[in-house]
């Protein structure tokens, strides 16, 4: 199970500034049990933004938010409110986010949650790794694509001199992960993004083991 954190509602109206209408998405599985992206918690969250004056056009607890194929057919029954909207906060992992910004290119998502650790769920299957889980969620100014994970060398302001025709440098039949987050915010109108410089991470905040304690 993938565990996380709300950020505090401060940093969510910072990450919102400008945004006037927004849909909310949660996760059924994860999220739920975390108390962090169930109807309860998306219900608490449109109240709080509603408050601050912003529109909440819809909102869906999505079944779950790592599932591309499930996040596409509900999100598609969910068109109006979603066209209606300037922006999605997505209120589950870091996968789920990057799943809902993958499937909704058109608008930028932004994470309602800190993604702390991820417990293990093992078949038979293919998986492809997008969140380290690292405790301080960057895909607010990155277009929804992860650069801690996404670049093999986790750089943050840009990418290495080695990536060739959108290739990484480390290995040639990954995509560049700072080709796909240009291409992402051109595509969102959001290049300014790129241009403030990020502090190097506080990798502390990803010590293991870690330990969330759910308040019932």
């Amino acid at each position: 199970m993938v565990i996380t954190e709300k950020k505090p509602f401060e940093e969510i109206k910072k990450m919102l500034e400008g945004v006037k209408e927004i849909y909310i998405t949660g996760c059924s599985l994860c999220a739920t049990s975390c108390m962090t992206g169930g109807e309860k918690q998306i219900l608490e969250m449109k109240e709080a933004l509603e408050k601050e004056g912003k529109i909440v056009t819809g909102y869906t607890v999505l079944d779950p938010s790592c599932n591309k194929l499930q996040v596409r057919s509900t999100l598609k029954k969910n068109k109006e409110a979603l066209e209606e909207a300037d922006a999605i906060l997505c209120m589950a992992c870091g996968d789920g986010a990057q799943t809902v910004a993958g499937v909704i290119e058109t608008k930028p998502v932004y994470p309602a949650n800190n993604t702390m650790f991820i417990g293990e769920v093992e078949r038979i299957g293919h998986f492809s790794e997008v969140c380290k889980a690292c405790g301080e969620c960057e895909l607010a100014w990155t277009g929804g694509i992860c650069p801690v994970t996404r670049c093999a060398k986790g750089l943050l302001n840009g990418p290495c001199g080695g990536s060739r025709n959108g290739k990484c440098e480390v290995n040639s039949e990954n995509d560049c992960a700072w080709v796909l987050i240009y291409d992402r915010l051109r595509k969102l109108g959001q290049l300014e993004k790129m241009l403030d410089i990020k502090p190097p991470k506080d990798y502390s905040k990803a010590y293991n083991p870690r330990k969330v304690v759910v308040q019932r």
